[in-house]
């Protein structure tokens, strides 16, 4: 009886900082939301307001959708982060499993290096990645995009599906590895299906900072054929007269594949990140 007193404090006050922290950070995505379904007056007027039926105006998602090209850019930012997700999730998992299934000299050397790239910024080497990316013509194409954050997520994923990969039966493996099995059909029958939930996990990690980038699109593709939706996001910007309207639904647009991944992989992230700390 003591114990439960005692743990039920513990617990309104653990929801109550949970539940403050989500206020905080739904905050500002719902305020974006809001007022991108109301009027420039209404925007102004009272920001913090739902819309009403004097302030409700689609005027900003008729000026995007109107908008050829940002279709256009919606399509460039969803082939590039599909794509690099899927060399991320590929070639992560594969130096996951070769660094943490055998033993050669330089694997612990190999992790660490890998390692430094989560704490090294990859925005501190901008420029000769530009240089690199001009020496091979790839200026100003989603090649290059897919290549840098490819090259961003993987240290990430190698570190965690590392971690993972880890505690997968060693008699397991051994016995798939009697009865014939080849490596490569170990790693993706036997492995990846029962580390799914850290595959989720870095999925969600790595797509985030990739569809919201604004640095390397506007450095490596900034021509029309090639820009982003948060790049293309900064034609409603203007020097003198800037249409909120069209930008707040804009980023609306952008918010909903984030949301969308989430929903859809929110029981396999919610398990990647807190079977590390139940075992």
């Amino acid at each position: 009886m003591s114990t439960a007193t005692h743990s039920l404090p513990r617990t309104i006050g653990a929801h109550a900082v949970l539940l403050t922290y989500t206020v905080i950070a739904l905050f500002p995505v719902i305020i974006v939301i809001m007022n991108s379904f109301k009027s420039r007056a209404g925007i102004f007027g009272a920001p913090l307001a739902p819309p009403t039926p004097k302030t409700f105006d689609l005027i900003g998602y008729t000026t995007v959708i109107g908008q050829g090209d940002f279709i256009h850019y919606f399509q460039n930012s969803l082939v590039v982060t599909v794509a690099s997700l899927f060399f991320v999730l590929l070639f992560g998992a594969m130096a996951a499993f070769a660094l943490s299934e055998y033993r050669f000299r330089g694997n612990s050397m190999m992790g660490l290096y890998l390692a430094l790239g989560i704490m090294i910024p990859i925005r501190l080497a901008t420029v000769a990645i530009l240089q690199l990316m001009v020496t091979s013509g790839l200026v100003n194409t989603l090649t290059a995009l897919i290549l840098v954050y490819t090259a961003q997520g993987l240290p990430l994923a190698v570190f965690i599906l590392s971690e993972f990969m880890k505690q997968v039966s060693d008699d397991l493996k051994n016995a798939g590895r009697i009865d014939g099995l080849s490596e490569y059909t170990i790693f993706f029958r036997l492995v990846l299906p029962l580390v799914r939930p850290s595959m989720a996990t870095v999925a969600v990690f790595t797509m985030i900072p990739i569809w919201n980038d604004l640095w390397f699109p506007l450095i490596l593709a900034p021509s029309e054929e090639t820009k982003t939706v948060t790049l293309g996001a900064q034609l409603f910007l203007g020097q003198f007269v800037t249409n909120w309207n069209a930008i707040l639904a804009a980023l609306s647009l952008a918010i909903m594949p984030v949301l969308i991944l989430y929903v859809i992989f929110s029981r396999q992230l919610i398990r990647g990140i807190t079977s590390g700390a139940v075992k």
